[in-house]
């Protein structure tokens, strides 16, 4: 996989973060709460990650 390709992948995950949020405010969903709140987690690691390997993603 090239780095195109691979910076395009993460991109289109990080895009879905919002959603992750969305659904973390909600009262009503119990103790999936504590799956999203680690999929958030999981997410920010992975984009800082990817702003570091490839620095030129990072926004200003």
């Amino acid at each position: 996989m090239d780095s195109t390709t691979i910076k395009d992948k993460v991109m289109a995950i990080a895009s879905k973060r919002e959603m992750l949020v969305k659904l973390s405010e909600k009262p009503d969903i119990g103790n999936l709460k504590l799956d999203v709140t680690q999929a958030l987690d999981e997410l920010d690691e992975l984009i800082e990650e990817l702003h570091i390997t490839f620095p030129e993603t990072a926004k200003n």
